[in-house]
């Protein structure tokens, strides 16, 4: 049985822009889109009547849902399209949705117009503990903004699609990461840009020219090594490696600067409470303004 792609629903531009791009990732991958509203206002039971203070939330509820149903609908009639509105916490009700997705995706930021909770919280606590991919959208992507620009420099979704970046860490395992990058951009047919922070550790002082050039050239053994077999693996994907001097939360965010989405990794750590996401992750969720897929791995 195909997982579906499944994008979490509140009714707040970020979420119904985390809708229009699941919906175009989901043709991409030939896979059937869920969408899915979790909120406790709604009622128990489909003929359940109260307080027209309750009542009028829970009508605009199901709205919502409809309404974004019937957009998705008109905009791509291909896809295979189903909902679902769910009584349960936004966080717990799409952490078991991601358990069984190819991909989860949300909106980034925002107050939900309709369940009433913070995307950017619930966002970062369901990717920090999904065991399957989760997508961060922010509000006002299109279609268009995932290709380059046309001639005049306007946005187009008839252009060549933008780039995929990953931020990769040759010290630990990445294959979930390259993995999930390279499929992301093999479907695009576009370029995977790989960029690698590094830095002279600070135990050997103030680096001379020569220290500094000897650490940069075993970060581009590592990471030509590292790259090596993926490169085998998917032949038709064009991969560019590029370096970057600093600690990666500091240069990363430039460094991916105009690619169509991002791609990390994020270690398999089960907190107890909150979002405690790495800062390296923490960094590039929050000063990217394009997609980031945060794809979990072992350590």
């Amino acid at each position: 049985m195909l997982r579906p792609v499944v994008a979490g629903l509140d009714g707040s531009r970020e979420s119904l822009a985390a809708a229009h791009w699941a919906a175009r990732e989901a043709l991409r991958r030939g896979l059937p889109l869920r969408l899915v509203h979790a909120w406790e206002g709604l009622p128990d039971t489909a003929g359940s009547t109260g307080l027209p203070e309750v009542r009028v939330p829970q009508a605009r509820a199901r709205r919502m849902l409809r309404d974004t149903v019937g957009a998705l609908a008109a905009s791509y009639p291909r896809l295979d399209l189903s909902s679902e509105q769910v009584r349960r916490q936004p966080g717990p009700a799409l952490l078991d949705e991601a358990a069984h997705a190819e991909l989860l995706v949300i909106g980034s930021q925002g107050l939900g117009a309709v369940g009433g909770f913070v995307l950017g919280s619930v966002a970062m606590a369901t990717a920090v503990h999904a065991e399957r991919p989760v997508v961060l959208v922010r509000a006002g992507e299109t279609a268009g903004s995932e290709h380059l620009p046309d001639v005049s420099g306007h946005v187009s979704a008839g252009t060549a699609h933008r780039d995929v970046a990953v931020a990769v860490d040759t010290d630990g395992s990445c294959d979930d990461v390259l993995d999930f990058a390279l499929r992301a951009a093999e479907l695009r047919g576009a370029p995977l840009r790989v960029v690698h922070a590094w830095h002279v550790p600070l135990t050997h002082g103030l680096p001379d020219a020569r220290t500094r050039a000897s650490f940069r050239q075993e970060a581009e053994r590592e990471l030509a090594a590292l790259l090596e077999p993926w490169r085998r693996k998917f032949p038709a994907v064009y991969v560019a490696a590029t370096l970057h001097e600093g600690r990666p939360a500091h240069v990363l965010p430039g460094a991916v600067s105009g690619s169509g989405l991002l791609v990390v990794g994020r270690r398999r750590r089960h907190p107890a409470i909150g979002a405690h996401a790495g800062p390296v992750t923490h960094a590039l969720v929050h000063h990217v303004t394009r997609p980031v897929a945060l794809v979990p791995h072992d350590d």
